[in-house]
């Protein structure tokens, strides 16, 4: 059975630029939202990954049902599947690219971009806010990076990787400082988290028990709960029923599944079952949820 989906799925090739780049896309944002506004103009998703930088502007940003204010300064970030939109208040301006998980790993063979906090998980916060002082200095790096994408240069792609590859950095230096994140543990606990939520993503529909997952890992569940909860304040339960409720509102929103439907289609036996668990979690019936938007 498939969910009838109404959110829009976007990809770099639909986006109106006149580079034959298809898996990296710059522009600034006012000019984005000019030739693009009529496939961005409702909430949708990517099959790539997001960076967007304020310079001007206040509204809000709404992903995955977390609402973040607006502000000169705000820079957000995208992994693909995140579900979003935005409402401005005054007219935005900065700058906004997107890639594939390609473009940038084909380029840094030993490098992924879940080396950086921001990607790394959808624990981590979408958003980070600069400082005053920090500003000009960001920006000059955006422009650098769309200066580059609309010029035909020699070494063109290397250069854009190598230029990305700057920013996340630097991004990633003042998002830490600043942002409440995953705690800093040793790497092989970080690479277990990350094979974990991994395995969440591909198999959450169908699989919800820890011992699933920890057979999956060839560790114990003890130990699988002893990572989570070191590197994230959370046991191994809640990321795997918060994934599952995260996709429920979203089929709730966005698709015109009926309820029962939407409960087979997460693994649920009975929609009894699955109403209990979403009202426990978030305050509301699944039949309430969908209807408040």
């Amino acid at each position: 059975m498939k969910a009838n989906q109404t959110v829009p799925i976007l990809k770099i090739e639909q986006f109106d630029h006149k580079i034959s780049t298809h898996d990296f896309y710059s522009n600034t944002f006012e000019n984005h939202i000019e030739r693009n506004g009529r496939i961005i103009n409702k909430p949708h998703s990517h099959n790539f990954f997001l960076c967007v930088f304020f310079i001007e502007g206040s509204g809000v940003h709404e992903i995955d049902f977390n609402t973040y204010n607006i502000q000169p300064g705000s820079v957000f970030f995208l992994k693909p599947g995140q579900t979003h939109f935005w409402n401005f208040n005054t007219s935005p301006k900065g700058y906004i690219f997107f890639h594939t998980q390609e473009f940038y790993e084909f380029n840094f063979v030993n490098s992924s971009l879940s080396q950086f906090p921001f990607y790394f998980s959808i624990e981590n916060p979408s958003i980070l806010n600069l400082s005053d002082a920090k500003i000009s200095h960001f920006k000059y790096l955006f422009q650098q990076i769309n200066q580059e994408h609309h010029r035909d240069e020699i070494y063109k792609y290397q250069k854009l990787t190598s230029l990305i590859d700057h920013l996340y950095i630097d991004l990633t230096r003042y998002y830490t400082a600043s942002v409440p994140i995953i705690k800093k543990t040793s790497k092989t606990y970080l690479k277990i988290l990350e094979n974990f939520l991994t395995a969440v993503e591909e198999h959450f529909k169908t699989e919800k028990s820890v011992q699933f997952y920890s057979d999956k890992l060839n560790i114990t569940s003890k130990h699988l709960n002893r990572v989570v909860k070191t590197t994230i304040s959370k046991t191994s339960s809640d990321v795997i029923k918060e994934r599952v409720l995260l996709e429920a509102k979203r089929m709730l929103v966005h698709s015109t599944s009926s309820l029962s439907s939407i409960s087979e289609l997460l693994g649920f036996e009975e929609y009894s079952y699955f109403s209990k668990i979403f009202k426990a979690n978030t305050g509301c019936t699944p039949f309430d949820f969908r209807k408040k938007y």
